[in-house]
């Protein structure tokens, strides 16, 4: 049982998601910080505040604070932008200046998979 564990925690999958987790999580606290450090001041530069949280409007005594909302679509667009324009934009420029299109790539994956699966399916029959 501690042979199976111990090969299971080994595997390339489970170390290739725990190597991507942890590099999501710090990836994650570099947009976040582009965001409220570099992003957001600006838009508190062009509008006049960078936080909206306060904006309300009540009808028949019921409140609704659109401010909190204000704040999440901004956050939001801030984080895709800042994906979007300093990830995804120079990755596909490095891939055209490679010569890699999105097919080649594709087809690379789908190769590694049966490659994969024959694989699989060799150590299972012997």
């Amino acid at each position: 049982m501690i042979k199976e564990f111990r090969d299971f925690l080994l595997r390339g999958n489970v170390v290739d998601l725990a190597v991507a987790v942890v590099i999501g999580a710090a990836f994650a606290a570099l947009v976040n910080s582009l965001v409220a450090d570099l992003l957001t001041p600006v838009v508190g530069a062009i509008i006049g505040k960078p936080d909206f949280s306060d904006l309300s409007f009540t009808i028949n005594d019921s409140q609704f604070n659109y401010g909190s909302f204000l704040n999440a679509l901004v956050a939001f667009v801030s984080v895709a932008a800042a994906v979007f324009f300093f990830v995804v934009k120079p990755m596909n420029t490095v891939n055209r200046l490679r010569g890699a299109s999105s097919e080649e790539v594709a087809s690379e994956i789908e190769l590694l998979t049966e490659i994969r699966d024959e694989l699989r399916s060799q150590r299972g029959a012997s």
